[in-house]
């Protein structure tokens, strides 16, 4: 990586091939993906530093994990997350944390799929680490990424699309400049606000919810916030860990008195955090260090030290944009939604939209994409951000002080029945931890760049997770032996894979020579590859529901079936050439592979199955 701290206006680049302004997680990743495909960027990013007192994210999911094992980061991550997964796995519901009235009302056991060891679901569980740790970890890998420019001390002001000629000098090849003429002039300015303008090919806004990038474009986030605040407090303790009466947990709810919120431990030494839920706004702006003391010593329990890093006042929004971008400009992450914390999906949902726009860019540069590929970015992502705000916020209607009742904490008959009666009405809150089906559920059913096959598609379902090769869900996961995953045999690019046993003695290139054909003469990039069984005996076919499945470079399903031919047809769809025939492809895909045994065999399986900020 070349790094331009707090660059002079003569070292600021003036054309460049992709620009990301904001070097957060989701610019730093969609840096990272990019380059792992062979292509440059430059992002541009205000903070010199990563602060390591505003915590924040705090949940990195199984997808997002299994996000950074493709880019081999997750061992990474966990090596420098404070917090291991042996620690702790659950969240724990409380009256409180210290002494004799602190009883456990209920425990979501594995939230935020917290499994220690081999993880089914993914090849990936998930991570408790600070997202200052994890830009840490991005920060340093773009520094080993020799095509990751990170320009920080600079921010992105305007951006504006010219058409028309190409000014002299520009490389054309593989660029959208060669396709439209059209090239993005970027403003960026320093903190003394001196300015230089860059042009680039394609840039995207990962600049947060007052993004510069969706300004200029005049695209406003549509939405609500929530009627009260809530405030972060990160803070030291030496005392409080050994007064903790409780089991290890990764966020304890307390609920039994005035203040109701969630406590967690940030490392295995004496660093805290702890969110009070439920405040006036006026009052979590105002807020000072001895209120906050207060605040935290009435959520443990005890006068226990504490020594306060910092607070932060917030308040929980559900916005979305109406569109993700237009003209080679797209929107990321925060920049084109804003989602409550309740459940941890804000974060890894940027991830999300990095890896599903990083692909599609590449793609395009390359040359091998085609003119339909990257409106198809926004198409995919909006409505799983519009999902992921829809589940959030009915997370957001039952948090801490919904709970609260002084009874909790009374002994005898009268608190027995008013914690018997908290566990109950705490049920309604393990879709917020057992949420498997909004972070691996999701699909693309609806693209025009996956092709149906006319089998029903798992309902969506926040809690239940339905593995299913259904075109446009996720690769259902499968370990293949001790140590390798089936996610482990994807290539960069498209992917066709093959039951071994029903391709019989045909090498897997032979029986799909028409996808090589197809791939050769685009240029897309494909590996084939043929797959035995799982390590519990299943048959990939079984758990496809076909025996061959067609991979995104993003491990999403574009096609399942049986025909090379229907494949071939399927990868330049995939690739975003040919959407208009993928509803005739999907119901014409079972034709046979060529197979020695039975030549004429026709495998059917079904499957497994208000407010506006500019």
């Amino acid at each position: 990586m070349v790094t331009l701290q707090s660059a002079s206006p003569d070292e600021v680049p003036e054309e460049v091939q992709v620009l990301i302004s904001g070097g957060g997680p989701s610019g730093l990743f969609l840096a990272l993906d990019l380059a792992s495909r062979g292509i440059p960027s430059t992002v541009v990013e205000p903070r010199t530093t990563v602060d390591p007192a505003r915590p924040r994210a705090k949940t990195t999911n199984a997808r997002t994990m299994t996000h950074l094992r493709r880019l081999g980061l997750a061992d990474a991550l966990r090596a420098a997350a404070p917090l291991p997964v042996d620690y702790a796995q659950d969240v724990t519901f409380c009256t409180g944390l210290t002494g004799p009235s602190a009883h456990e009302l209920r425990t979501f056991r594995h939230a935020f799929q917290l499994v220690p060891g081999r993880y089914g679901p993914q090849p990936e569980s998930g991570q408790q680490v600070p997202q200052p740790v994890l830009e840490e970890v991005l920060r340093a890998a773009a520094a080993e990424a020799p095509l990751v420019t990170l320009l920080t001390g600079w921010h992105v002001q305007d951006v504006s699309v010219h058409s028309g000629a190409v000014p002299s000098g520009t490389a054309t090849t593989g660029s959208r400049t060669a396709a439209t003429g059209s090239r993005t002039a970027v403003v960026v300015a320093d903190s003394t606000g001196r300015t230089r303008t860059i042009t680039a090919d394609y840039v995207a806004g990962a600049d947060g919810g007052s993004s510069a990038v969706r300004r200029s474009l005049g695209i406003r986030l549509e939405g609500g916030s929530a009627e009260l605040s809530n405030i972060s407090i990160m803070f030291r303790s030496k005392d409080l860990g050994s007064a903790i009466a409780l089991q290890p947990a990764v966020q304890y709810w307390v609920v039994g008195g005035e203040t109701a919120g969630m406590v967690g431990r940030m490392d295995l030494a004496d660093t805290w955090w702890a969110i009070v839920q439920g405040v006036d706004a006026d009052a979590a702006g105002a807020l000072a260090d001895d209120a906050a003391v207060a605040m935290v010593r009435e959520l443990v329990g005890a006068e226990v030290d504490v020594d306060v890093v910092a607070t932060d006042p917030w308040t929980a929004r559900m916005l979305l944009a109406p569109g993700y971008g237009r003209d080679g400009v797209f929107l990321v992450g925060d920049a084109a939604h804003l989602n409550p914390p309740w459940g941890g999906h804000g974060f890894n949902t940027c991830i999300g939209d990095a890896a599903n726009l990083a692909w599609k860019i590449a793609a395009s540069v390359a040359g091998w994409g085609g003119p339909e590929l990257l409106a198809s970015y926004g198409l995919e992502r909006r409505p799983v951000a519009a999902r992921t705000i829809r589940d959030a916020a009915t997370n957001g209607e039952a948090l801490a002080y919904h709970f609260a009742d002084p009874a909790l904490r009374s002994a005898g008959s009268d608190g027995v029945r008013a914690r018997q009666a908290a566990y109950e009405a705490l049920a309604v809150k393990q879709s917020e931890f057992d949420s498997l089906g909004l972070v691996l559920g999701y699909a693309y059913a609806d693209s025009h760049l996956v092709v149906p096959d006319g089998s029903p598609v798992p309902a969506e379902d926040p809690i239940r997770y339905v593995a299913s090769a259904s075109p446009g869900a996720l690769l259902p996961h499968a370990w293949l032996d001790d140590s390798t995953s089936v996610y482990s045999l994807l290539g960069a690019g498209f992917t066709l894979l093959a039951d071994a046993a029903a391709l019989g003695r045909v090498p897997e290139a032979q029986a799909f020579a028409p996808v090589v054909q197809a791939a050769a003469g685009r240029g897309i990039p494909v590996t084939i590859t043929a797959v035995g069984p799982s390590d519990d005996g299943t048959p990939m076919a079984d758990l496809w529901g076909a025996d061959a499945v067609l991979v995104r470079p993003d491990q999403h399903v574009a096609w399942r079936g049986t025909s090379a031919e229907a494949a071939a047809a399927a990868l330049a769809v995939a690739a975003g050439w040919s959407a208009a025939s993928r509803h005739s492809l999907g119901h014409n895909s079972s034709q046979p592979v060529p197979s020695p045994s039975n030549p004429s065999h026709v495998n059917e399986r079904g499957s497994r199955v208000s407010a506006v900020i500019p």
